[in-house]
């Protein structure tokens, strides 16, 4: 046996990545937070990029519209052009060469950064009593009624609900602070704080808290029937005795599901949402979006910019490349490298402001196919309504690459009407039935967990008559399919559940 060496020409195609490319990739990874403090860290180290005015330079100011201009030159014109200058770059590695971008994460180091990355939570650390004192702020309201609404913030429980009565309060605040108040006043000052966002906050009693935030709900018939449940037959909901209220108000079997819906809406716990209160440490999510639903159903979105100033070329360095252009014979070589540098700068700040504005723009055409695909759920918030939506689904609607929309949907978020969630949230798989008829998994699994729930406990339903209850509410799934939903919502064997 023989080892030869052997010599053979072949030719192969290859795809690297520019330094453009990877800052993009990394910009659209990045949530709202960490752009922040990348872009204030890019100021520090970046003598060419500043903030505030510059729109007057064409195509150096970062433009705040969607989709709007993006500059003289697109993105694919600045890389192509940044490849053909590969050989002038090189020139400048020894002045600038500290700014250079890190080469590429190799791609196991990458998975594992990427593991680790989906369990960080990104988000600033204010706290729910300081959210409130922000809405507070923007009340026309006395001092006196200040200092009573900031003493029943201070009072409001995890779950932002009032607990103490307002004798108590009114007592505290007159041996502790001395603010005799009545009770007029303090109810009052409850009552704007009851305003606040989000619905429910302040109320004195769960039944409170429902009813607040049914108030607020666009109307329809079915909120008028779920509202006269929750103040005229608080108990019987409690209880959940539905054939009695199916009774009592009238009600045909389609209506009763439909008001059902609208009362599972709801949220006990409203301060949950908010995060952190007294005695609570839990981090603040930043939403990368703010999805506003109209009481006309009507949906809109706007991109947070959060603490992200508008970016713009400095003038004196793109002055200095203006005197290189017209003057550049007569430079000595000291002159050249001073201005090269400048130049090299420049490019970097341009390269940074243009990766800014397509992250801004790839998050605004992902974001708008994601509200297009789901505009049902933005509407009304029921989880039922989300339909089979994968990566493919939104990059073949957007015309993006499936990785770029995987980028965009990890640890971003969005508020929205019925809560904050990730984008990942929007999405769910199908599941397509012997007749070829497409369903979400995300439907079927809330079906599944409302059967479950309403079961009688004495006698807990096993995964054959599951699967003939879902088949009558129109989900005509195989028995393993449903004891594989069962399992990855948590929700025991029937023998279990037993109680």
């Amino acid at each position: 046996m023989k080892l030869i060496q052997t010599q053979q020409q072949k030719q192969t195609q290859q795809q690297k990545l520019t330094q453009q490319q990877v800052m993009l990739i990394r910009m659209l990874e990045m949530p709202l937070t960490e752009l922040e403090a990348s872009v204030q860290a890019e100021l520090d180290d970046n003598p060419a990029l500043e903030t505030g005015g510059g729109a007057d330079e064409p195509g150096l100011a970062m433009d705040d519209a969607m989709g709007g201009a993006e500059g003289d030159d697109s993105f694919e014109e600045r890389t192509e052009r940044e490849e053909r200058e590969e050989a002038l770059d090189n020139a400048l590695q020894r002045l600038g060469g500290d700014d250079e971008m890190p080469e590429a994460t190799p791609a196991g180091a990458n998975s594992q950064w990427a593991a680790e990355q989906e369990e960080m939570v990104w988000g600033d650390p204010t706290s729910f009593y300081d959210r409130l004192k922000e809405q507070m702020g923007e009340q026309e309201l006395t001092e006196k009624q200040r200092e009573i609404m900031e003493y029943i913030i201070g009072s409001l429980d995890n779950d932002g609900l009032l607990r103490k009565s307002l004798d108590d309060i009114e007592d505290e605040l007159a041996i502790y602070h001395n603010i005799e108040a009545t009770r007029e006043e303090t109810e009052e000052v409850l009552s704007v704080l009851q305003d606040f966002d989000p619905a429910g906050i302040g109320a004195r009693s769960l039944q409170e808290c429902l009813v607040l935030q049914m108030d607020r709900k666009r109307w329809t018939p079915y909120r008028d029937m779920a509202h006269e449940i929750l103040t005229e037959h608080f108990d019987d909901f409690l209880n959940k005795r539905w054939a009695r209220l199916q009774q009592q108000l009238q009600m045909d079997d389609d209506d009763l599901e439909q008001v059902r819906r609208e009362l599972l809406k709801l949220n006990p716990k409203p301060g949950a949402s908010l995060g952190e209160t007294e005695g609570r440490n839990t981090q603040q999510i930043t939403p990368d979006f703010i999805v506003d639903t109209a009481d006309d159903g009507t949906v809109s979105f706007t991109i947070n910019r959060g603490r992200v100033p508008e970016l713009y070329v400095s003038p004196s360095f793109a002055d200095m490349l203006k005197q290189y252009q017209t003057n550049k014979q007569g430079m000595s070589r000291t002159e050249k490298e001073a201005l090269l540098y400048a130049r090299e700068k420049v490019e970097r700040a341009q390269g940074f402001i243009d990766a800014v504005k397509q992250r801004r723009h790839t998050l605004y055409v992902t974001m708008k196919a994601i509200i297009d695909i789901q505009r049902k759920y933005f509407q009304d918030g029921d989880e039922s309504d989300l339909k089979p939506m994968i990566l493919k689904d939104v990059a073949d609607r957007t015309g993006l690459d499936i990785s770029t929309i995987s980028r965009v949907s990890n640890q971003k978020y969005a508020q929205t009407r019925w809560g904050t969630f990730r984008l990942r949230h929007f999405f769910s798989d199908s599941y397509r039935t012997e007749s070829g008829e497409e369903m979400s998994t995300r439907r079927i699994k809330a079906a599944l967990q409302e059967i479950v729930a309403g079961e009688d406990k004495t006698h807990p339903l096993n995964d054959d008559a599951l699967k003939e209850q879902l088949t009558q509410r129109g989900f005509p799934i195989a028995r393993r399919t449903i004891s594989k939903y069962r399992e990855q919502l948590g929700i025991p064997i029937a023998r279990l559940r037993k109680g």
